[in-house]
């Protein structure tokens, strides 16, 4: 990115920022990063290269852990002089905010390479190929980083990576928030920095002050009128049934963030106690009800006259304040130890569903309801603290983990959101008990447990546990093994239970007993080997709230790629459609001019009327579609090229006249690719083909809020790439249509058929299954329906086969006719004419769960959905099924 970029963005007149300069260093190269408080914090790291800045905008600054992959946007260069720059640039200037410099010093390429000009040539080459690996020697930041282009976050994409090597480390460096020159903080700059440019020159002129303490009254009387006001505008429902716990997502390793906040990882029961005066009913994560088994806390519920719904877990407290697991798992009654129901959530209160609210405010009314006068139901506390130091201080005092949630984040009953997270101290986790071993020459009941999880709907072997067991507690648990006991394993695959290893090359020879895979136990381990086995396990107790079916194998996700894609789902559109001032998100049209021409793929595109609005509950305009459709281009155009295009055109926004268009015959510009066809009155017509950029924005100029390719590409249209299976629901919950789609991946996994599933944007979900262009559309049909039939055999009260909608009475219809020549449905990635300005979406199947809401992918979130998860749906235009073994196995198996 050019210099000539830079100055053209900036007014000089008004901002002292340098215009240029040159490095006098003949012998080394200079870097800097600087922390920048514009639209929002971010930092900028620059590197020397001849005579500019090369630069990049951080949003999360740099890291010493070599597992943090820091997403760096690759900004225009910046003049040398830049580099000492710390003050404010004014607002509505390009970048208005503050700058320091945080830190400075020299660079050079990790290969040894002599003289600054031959390294400079050497780093230029390696820019060019998109992976630039360098050694710092900076005040803060020193030894070796990397920075990799990566495919899937636009053109300007880049990550920061730091190498192993001495510097590494999991200290978070940003802490060091003083700059290296005047040793203030940014807020410190802010308030202070009298380098203000006006007028063509420097003058001394301090902002204006900010008045906190006038703030912070402010913001203190409206918390406390909050919960009243919050609970009068919540909306009302019955008392929600047979719901199931929101869950957390496992990350690996703790981080900070203004935007969550964290709880205590308590080892405990989860358990949500529904509360109607003196009616109470208290029940595990898996419904079982608590009621009896822990009766003291049911007893103190029923005396509080609640009318609620909470969210808590269970536990017993040793003497440090420390959950004990085993204690609770023995309990059975107060000689065991007290009981603690900790509560930090409120579903519903008074005849008032609270779910949609944010998190924060629903436990603002929960710290205003929750009785306090009996010791045994606490407040959950919150800490609105750095999350680092809070995992610390956990590890220090012996607790499980912590748990971080999104301050704003709405809860979604029985879904594993990446709203909520947890970090574990110690690695633990839950595994089934498929069977015991027993020793030779042993006195005890058993010797060992052997353990399985479910991957994929198939019993996996992680292991077996042999220590953790008193000699009671195994008695007790062969009682609940007795009748149990069965002649085959349960595994797919017959483990080798006495296999040696490194750590035991001679083990005792073992006899094994299987069991009926329903028993549920945790054990903590130390790490997990190559083939998927925990090493050094120990037994921590049964888990009787879980059952076995739900246990898979938990697997720790980056905690860079589950915050980065949290970032950006509140309902601002503004910040997620329209790039920052960093420009860290690329886009097509500016926010100001009414018409706009961009020239795109070599042609001439006039976009008009760009602030008409074409989603009015969502406040969604004209302009923001289009820079939508060219953000999302890299991702949707494989679906469309090649393909005729059905548009469905909505000129006056989703509430106006809408109409079809098949034929663009002598209406298209003479660059566009057609497809010709034929009426039924012999009048020879043109398609839209799908090409690039340029067809998908011109489509968009014609009011095409929802993209509709064909199935099959011009070079083979009788033979669709894909099978369609529409789940179309009328009087169903999307609860329903859930199950629905798990029912049709049920099956498929039963005969080994691959499938992908999305969103429609609408009302349904859509699952496609790859052919190739291997069959007719007949062929392709005739499979759709034989999957839709075994699926309405199953689930036969709420789904039918009728095309009629009179004749399905109300039920979800199982559409397999869509397969059909010219036949179309939203595109992946698609927009669709709907309030909320849904997203035709892709998901992972793990998504696929009850709370789903077609509203959780919109224009709003989806561009940075994408930058983490990629491409979900590649898949879907990748190898073929076979499709005759899939119907002989279809057969065998379902008759």
């Amino acid at each position: 990115m050019s210099l000539e970029k830079y100055v053209s963005k900036r007014d000089f007149s008004k901002t002292a920022e340098p215009k240029s300069g040159k490095s006098k260093d003949s012998e080394k190269l200079m870097f800097v990063i600087q922390k920048h408080d514009a639209s929002r914090l971010h930092y900028d790291f620059r590197l020397e290269m001849r005579g500019v800045l090369k630069s990049w905008a951080v949003p999360k600054g740099p890291s010493l852990n070599p597992k943090n992959k820091r997403l760096a946007m690759m900004v225009e260069d910046h003049p040398f002089d830049y580099r000492n720059f710390e003050g404010i640039i004014p607002k509505g200037e390009y970048g208005g905010g503050t700058v320091i410099v945080w830190d400075e010093g020299t660079y050079e390429p990790i290969e040894e390479i002599k003289g600054k000009k031959a390294q400079e040539k050497h780093l230029i080459n390696q820019l060019k190929e998109g992976s630039l690996k360098i050694k710092l020697k900076g005040k803060k930041l020193k030894g070796e980083f990397a920075l990799v282009k990566t495919h899937g976050m636009g053109e300007n994409g880049w990550l920061l990576i730091k190498h192993k090597d001495d510097f590494a480390s999991t200290k978070d460096i940003t802490k060091e928030d003083k700059s290296v020159l005047s040793g203030k903080t940014i807020e410190k700059m802010e308030t202070t920095s009298e380098k203000v440019w006006k007028e063509g020159h420097e003058e001394k002129l301090k902002p204006e002050k900010k008045k906190p303490a006038k703030k912070a009254k402010v913001a203190e009387v409206q918390n406390q009128a909050e919960p009243k006001v919050l609970l009068k505008n919540a909306p009302k429902s019955a008392m929600p049934q047979a719901i199931k716990p929101m869950l957390a997502t496992l990350v690996d390793e703790p981080f900070d963030d203004a935007d969550w906040q964290y709880e205590v990882k308590w080892d405990g029961y989860r358990a949500l106690a529904f509360i109607n005066k003196n009616t109470v009913d208290l029940f595990s994560r898996n419904n079982k009800s608590f009621n009896e088994k822990f009766y003291p806390i049911h007893d103190i519920l029923k005396k509080s006259k609640l009318n609620a719904v909470l969210d808590g877990e269970i536990l017993v407290l040793n003497k440090k304040g420390v959950s004990n697991f085993g204690a609770l798992q023995n309990w059975r009654s107060e000689a065991d130890g007290e009981l603690i129901f900790y509560v930090f959530d409120l579903l519903w209160y008074e005849g008032k569903n609270l779910m949609e609210l944010p998190l924060e405010d629903r436990q603002a009314i929960l710290n205003d309801v929750l009785p306090t006068d009996d010791d045994r139901i606490r407040l959950g506390k919150v800490f609105k603290a750095s999350g680092i130091d809070f995992f610390a201080a956990a590890e220090k005092m012996g607790l499980e983990g912590i748990i971080a949630k999104k301050s704003s984040s709405t809860y979604a009953p029985d879904r594993r959101s990446k709203d909520w997270l947890k970090i574990k101290v110690h690695k633990r986790q839950e595994v089934v008990i498929a069977g015991f071993t027993k020793n030779e020459d042993t006195s005890k009941s058993f010797s060992s447990l052997l353990l399985g999880v479910y991957e994929k709907g198939k019993l996996s072997y992680v292991g077996k546990v042999g220590t953790g067991f008193s000699d009671q507690l195994q008695k007790d648990m062969m009682k609940q093994f007795a009748p149990l006991i069965v002649k085959e394993s349960p595994f797919d695959e017959m483990p080798d239970v006495n296999k040696p290893s490194r750590f035991r090359p001679n083990p005792p020879k073992a006899k094994a007993t299987w069991l009926k895979p329903e028993l549920v136990c945790e054990v903590a381990f130390t790490e997990v080997t190559d083939d998927g086995v925990f090493r050094h396990p120990s037994f921590k107790g049964m888990r009787e709230d879980k059952k076995a079916k739900d246990v898979v194998r938990e697997e720790e996700k980056p905690i860079d790629e589950i915050v980065s894609a949290t970032d950006q789902k509140e309902d601002s559109h503004k910040e997620a459609i329209k790039a920052p001032k960093g420009g860290t998100v690329k886009t097509l049209l500016n926010p100001k001019d009414e018409t706009q021409v961009r020239k795109i793929k070599g042609h001439d595109l006039k976009f008009t009327h760009l602030s008409k609005i074409y989603w009015p509950e969502d406040q969604v305009s004209k302009r923001d579609m289009f820079n939508y459709y060219y953000q999302v281009a890299e991702y949707i155009l494989p679906y469309l090229k090649d393909r005729p295009q059905s548009l469905n055109r909505f000129p006056n926004g989703i509430h106006g006249p809408s109409f079809y268009q098949k034929d663009v015959k002598g209406k298209a510009p003479d660059w566009v690719k057609t497809f010709p066809y034929e009426t039924s009155d012999g009048e020879k017509k043109e398609y839209l083909v799908g090409t690039d950029e340029a067809t998908l924005m011109w489509m968009a100029s014609l009011g095409c809020i929802e993209i509709n390719p064909w199935f099959s590409r011009i070079q083979n249209p009788d033979n669709p790439d894909y099978c369609v299976i529409d789940l179309d629901p009328d009087k169903n919950t999307f609860d329903q249509v859930v199950e629905a789609a798990l029912e049709v991946k049920k099956i498929l996994d039963a005969i080994d058929v691959p499938c992908f599933c999305k969103t429609s944007g609408s009302t349904g979900m859509h699952i496609y299954i790859p052919l190739n262009a291997k069959y007719t559309y007949d062929q392709s049909q005739m499979f759709a329906k034989i999957i839709v039939s075994l699926v309405h055999d199953q689930i036969p009260d709420y789904t039918s086969l009728e095309r009629m909608i009179s004749a399905r009475k109300g039920k979800m219809y199982l559409d397999f006719l869509q397969n059909r020549p010219g036949a179309t449905i939203a595109g992946p990635y698609s927009l669709r004419p709907k309030v909320g300005a849904t997203v035709s979406m892709p998901l992972h199947w793990d998504e696929v769960k009850a709370g789903l809401k077609m509203k959780d992918y919109n224009i709003f979130n989806a561009i940075e959905r994408l930058k983490v998860e990629g491409d979900l749906f590649k898949g879907v235009l990748g190898k073929g099924i076979d499709l005759k073994k899939a119907i002989s196995k279809a057969k065998t198996i379902f008759g």
